[in-house]
C-alpha cells in the first residue's frame, strides 16, 4: 500500500482524496448519494468524487497491467470498448484523432458512443454511471482545464435531449440525470474525449437501450 500512495509508483495521478480512500476499508467508506453528487457537481468540486477503497486498489492495478499490455489506457479503450481506429496523424502527445461526420460535438450520433463505466465511483446502488465517448473534442479553458461556457451549454443540451427528456416521458423525476466532465488534471483517461452521465433509479433495460450492452461483470 505504501508504494501505491507514492505518485511515482502509481499509474496515474493520485489526489489527496484518493490517498484518503486508500487509508480506509470498504466498511469505513461512505457511499456517495444522489444528494451528495448534486452538491459536488453544482459546486464543481469534482475532486471529491471517489471510488470504494477495494475498487480503487483494483483500478490502480488494472491500469498498471493495461498500460503494460497496450501502452496506454486510450489504446485499450479504442481497441476493446469503442472499436474506433485512430487516424495515422494521431500522436501520443496530442491523443487520438478520428474521422468524424461532424466536427461539432454531439451533432452526429456516429461520432459518439454511450457506454457503461467499467470503473464507476463509489455511489449508492440506485445510481448508474455512464460515459459518453466522443470522436470530436469538447473545448475547455486552457488555463483551468474546465469547460468553456459554450461547451457547458452544448453538453447540457445533449444530456437533456438524450437522457432527461425520454426519462421524463417515462415518468422519472426531473432530476433523474446529472452529468459532469472532469477537469483535465483529474482525468485518468486523457486525450480521449468523454463526459460522465449519472442516472438514478433507471432500469437496466433502459441502460442497455442507451449503451447497446448488458450489465458488465465486476
Amino acid at each position: 500500500m505504501g508504494s501505491i500512495l507514492r505518485n511515482e509508483e502509481a499509474p496515474f495521478y493520485l489526489t489527496d482524496v484518493d490517498r484518503e480512500v486508500l487509508s480506509q476499508t470498504d466498511d469505513q467508506f461512505h457511499l456517495q448519494t444522489w444528494s451528495d453528487l448534486r452538491q459536488i457537481i453544482s459546486e464543481n468540486n469534482l475532486e471529491s468524487l471517489k471510488r470504494k477503497p477495494s475498487d480503487l486498489i483494483r483500478y490502480i492495478e488494472w491500469t498498471r497491467q493495461t498500460k503494460a499490455a497496450y501502452g496506454t489506457i486510450t489504446n485499450f479503450i479504442c481497441q476493446n470498448r469503442l472499436h474506433w481506429e485512430p487516424l495515422p496523424v494521431s500522436s501520443a502527445t496530442d491523443g487520438p484523432k478520428f474521422e468524424c461526420n461532424n466536427a461539432i460535438p454531439f451533432a452526429d450520433p456516429n461520432d459518439y458512443k454511450i457506454l457503461r463505466n467499467d470503473w464507476p465511483y463509489g455511489f449508492t446502488p440506485d445510481i448508474t454511471h455512464l460515459v459518453v465517448w466522443l470522436k470530436t473534442p469538447v473545448p475547455v479553458d486552457q488555463k483551468t482545464g474546465d469547460l468553456t461556457p459554450e461547451s457547458r451549454k452544448r453538453v447540457k443540451e445533449f444530456v437533456r435531449e438524450t437522457f432527461t427528456a425520454g426519462l421524463a416521458r417515462d415518468g422519472h423525476a426531473e432530476d433523474s440525470v446529472q452529468w459532469f466532465k472532469n477537469w483535465t488534471r483529474l482525468q485518468s483517461v486523457r486525450g480521449l474525449e468523454h463526459v460522465h452521465v449519472l442516472v438514478k433509479d433507471v432500469s437496466d433495460d433502459i441502460i442497455t437501450e442507451w449503451t447497446g450492452e448488458g450489465r458488465r461483470s465486476s
